[in-house]
């Protein structure tokens, strides 16, 4: 088991919920505010930082990650949208398996173009499954992924889905309303997938303020994911912070 993944799951066993802070790499073309970004993280005590975006603009992933990683003493993460957005800087990736859609390339396709790479730049992969959930609008993630995400208030689809994730061995389970969502996923759909499954729960998407974390915390999640609240007030990280850890 990788270092990454073994921070995690003891935590989950403890208790102990973590905050990661989700970089946009076209986000990080801003140096400067990029790397108050992740100095805020580091001293507001986020325990893992992830670096990616369902679609880039700009060249400069490996840079990003690179920079992430010099001022971090977090690990980075690696949350790919493609098989281009992998970086030997990185500590370790999430290796998504898209398991709430019925795209051929983002369950297993894009996993075969990457795997070579990955294997080659040594970085520790963390099997997970990733399950788009509605967030009131559509995102990005669900035009490029060309899937429709599971509805916000079917929460024993999501349990089926994440038993189904587990019984083929993954090891995370990923929910997800995508960058700049109306809404997270609920309390209630988080609650049944925890019931359902032992895997640790990484909860991302339209988490904007303290309250909202410390919700989603209660109802299960095991990793809080926050990146728009952050990259539009990058000292919002510490009442995350404290929601989350407190």
């Amino acid at each position: 088991m990788g270092t990454v993944l073994k921070h995690i799951e003891e935590a989950k066993v403890r208790g102990n919920k973590l905050l990661a802070v989700l970089i946009d790499p076209d986000f990080g073309q801003d140096e400067a505010l990029l790397e108050q970004t992740v100095q805020n993280a580091c001293m507001a005590k986020a325990d893992l930082i992830f670096v990616g975006g369902s679609l880039l603009t700009s060249a400069s992933f490996d840079s990003c990650v690179g920079l992430v990683k010099r001022w971090s003493d977090r690990p980075v993460v690696l949350f790919p949208g493609s098989p281009a957005q992998l970086s030997g800087h990185a500590d370790a990736v999430l290796f998504l398996s898209l398991i709430s859609g019925r795209n051929p390339e983002l369950l297993i396709g894009h996993h075969v173009t990457a795997a070579p790479t990955v294997r080659a730049l040594g970085i520790e992969a963390i099997p997970t499954g990733y399950m788009l959930v509605d967030g009131g609008k559509p995102t990005t993630v669900s035009y490029v992924s060309q899937t429709l995400p599971i509805p916000h208030d079917k929460p024993g689809i999501a349990a089926a889905t994440a038993v189904a994730g587990e019984l083929l061995g993954l090891r995370t389970m990923y929910m997800d309303t995508g960058s700049g969502a109306q809404r997270t996923v609920s309390a209630a759909m988080i609650a049944a997938v925890r019931k359902s499954v032992e895997l640790p729960i990484i909860v991302g998407g339209g988490i904007r303020d303290a309250k909202t974390a410390r919700t989603l915390c209660e109802a299960g999640a095991d990793v809080i994911v926050v990146g728009t609240a952050v990259e539009q007030d990058p000292e919002t990280v510490f009442a995350l912070s404290e929601a989350v850890h407190g």
